[in-house]
């Protein structure tokens, strides 16, 4: 079982496609891909969000209080079988700086150890540490899976600075049913297909370089969260096929 920590910035951009091929080129003379991006490929990222019955979590977060957390089980498989390596994260941000604490278990520990508590036997300090944080969340908040996300990532890492990373995720693709990493991966999209979402990950500011092609080519910072703009998109069309159930029900009335 291995651990991890994680304390940064995170900074995102919405790139269109000619944005995204001029500005790789540049990267790579800076940045070296993630050893996971087999010859210049990407790879697969699966998410399930958990969350209390009324989505507090969320809610809370898209109100951008200067604390929020979540939690979050991850895969680099699809589907994922029983014995394969999971991460269950633990997502903070303070303030503007991201801390993110994670355990990896197999699925299978992990599902166990939400639904009932059972933890794998561990005598590291850090890992049940890290455990005591877990387990201090879920005795907060009472939660369940809410959400799937994934999405495909390409990923960089600086030359001389290994901590300096720079992310592009595309096809991020969402549903709020068959919440479970051992299912497929379909659902609903929530960028365009021609859109790249760009996230910087650093401890300090952002490279001169990276900053100047940033501003030669347009592209801007925004605001994105996967798991808030998934769930807006799912609050505005129940809404909606509410408002549209309502006009039926009026003109059956008339009629």
């Amino acid at each position: 079982m291995a651990i991890r920590t994680f304390k940064r910035k995170e900074i995102k951009f919405l790139l269109t496609d000619e944005q995204y091929k001029a500005l790789i080129p540049v990267l790579e003379q800076y940045m070296r891909p993630d050893e996971y991006c087999v010859d210049g490929n990407e790879y697969g990222i699966y998410n399930l969000y958990y969350d209390t019955e009324d989505n507090y979590l969320i809610r809370e977060s898209l109100a951008k209080p200067y604390y929020k957390e979540k939690l979050r089980l991850r895969s680099y498989y699809s589907p994922a079988k029983p014995t394969d390596k999971v991460f269950l994260e633990i997502k903070k941000k303070v303030g503007g700086i991201v801390v993110k604490r994670r355990v990896t278990m197999t699925l299978e520990e992990a599902t166990r150890y939400i639904e009932t508590g059972e933890k794998p036997i561990s005598t590291k300090y850090i890992q049940n540490q890290v455990f005591a944080e877990l387990d201090a969340f879920l005795l907060r908040y009472t939660v369940t899976p809410k959400q799937y996300i994934s999405y495909k990532r390409q990923a960089y890492f600086g030359k001389e600075d290994s901590n300096f990373r720079v992310t592009f995720d595309r096809n991020i693709t969402t549903r709020r049913n068959d919440l479970r990493l051992s299912s497929n991966s379909y659902g609903w999209q929530i960028i365009a297909p021609t859109q790249h979402l760009m996230e910087i990950k650093i401890s300090e500011g952002i490279p001169l370089w990276l900053a100047n092609e940033l501003a030669n080519l347009g592209i801007f910072r925004t605001s994105f969260s996967k798991y808030g703009t998934g769930y807006k998109q799912y609050v505005y069309h129940q809404l909606h096929s509410n408002s549209l159930k309502n006009e039926e029900r009026k003109v059956i009335s008339i009629a």
